[in-house]
């Protein structure tokens, strides 16, 4: 009989099938030439799923579905682990103490939002027509380089070639903080220093723009007050992180199972 590449995991003498690992799988990340990474993964992700059932019924947990937003509801076994976790993990809010020392190691981590003044000159195109796109492309690097090689044609050039609006203002979009843009116009500001010109057009699902950033003002640092609140949240959330990990890590150190070895990875 031929081995399985993949074989069944056995936990506590409970079977889990090569079919629901591969179907797992498909939910994490690997490398398409290392298929047995997202195998072990998943056998992982299933593995800890296991053991904690099998704690809630060790310890006769009882938890109804809960919903969680959205019209999304729990599923009985989800519900069962939120109520491993909850009668395993109780962590203390962090002290003041405990959350000044964090934010005095480094106040200047802790800014407020950075303010832009940006201009921008907009090819637009239509992300699911490739040609439209290549077109817009070639557009908006014959601009790039207008620009770039007389910088005071921008405005002249946003009035007469941008797609946006802003187009009757010079392209100037005016002040914009971090989340007023899309993810990948923000990435190009942040990359931008005063009175700096992308040497490249910023490809958006808009199309491409080329982008100049007209004035920067750096976010105050913030005082101890200002930040305690979320820097407090964030330390007991990454608390609470660390026990389940650890919790976990108890559980699946003292099941017995066949199949595959945690250890190795």
């Amino acid at each position: 009989m031929t081995k399985a590449l993949f074989p069944d995991v056995i936990v506590n003498g409970v079977t889990i099938a090569s079919a629901a690992i591969a179907a797992e799988a498909q939910n994490h990340n690997a490398p398409k030439n290392k298929p047995g990474l997202a195998w072990r993964q998943a056998a992982r992700a299933l593995i800890v799923r296991e053991v904690l059932l099998q704690e809630a019924g060790k310890l006769g947990v009882v938890e109804a579905p809960r919903s969680m937003g959205d019209g999304l509801v729990e599923t009985q076994e989800e519900a069962l682990i939120r109520g491993v976790i909850d009668a395993a993990i109780k962590v203390a809010p962090p002290t003041e103490d405990e959350v000044r020392a964090v934010w005095s190691k480094d106040p200047d981590r802790y800014r407020a939002p950075p303010l832009w003044e940006v201009s921008h000159i907009l090819v637009a195109a239509d992300p699911s027509d490739d040609e439209a796109r290549g077109k817009a492309l070639t557009k908006a690097a014959a601009l790039t380089e207008q620009v770039l090689a007389d910088p005071k044609c921008f405005g002249r050039l946003a009035k007469n070639d941008s797609d946006c609006s802003s187009a009757q203002n010079g392209g100037l979009l005016g002040q914009l903080s971090p989340g007023d843009t899309v993810p990948e116009f923000e990435a190009a500001l942040r990359d931008l220093s005063e009175g700096e010109i992308t040497a490249d057009p910023v490809a958006s699902r808009f199309g491409f723009h080329i982008v100049r950033m007209d004035a920067v003002a750096e976010g105050a640092v913030l005082p101890f007050d200002a930040v305690a609140p979320k820097l407090r949240a964030a330390m007991e959330k990454n608390a609470w992180v660390h026990e389940v990990q650890a919790l976990t890590q108890r559980l699946t150190d003292a099941a017995e199972i066949v199949g595959i070895d945690l250890k190795a990875f």
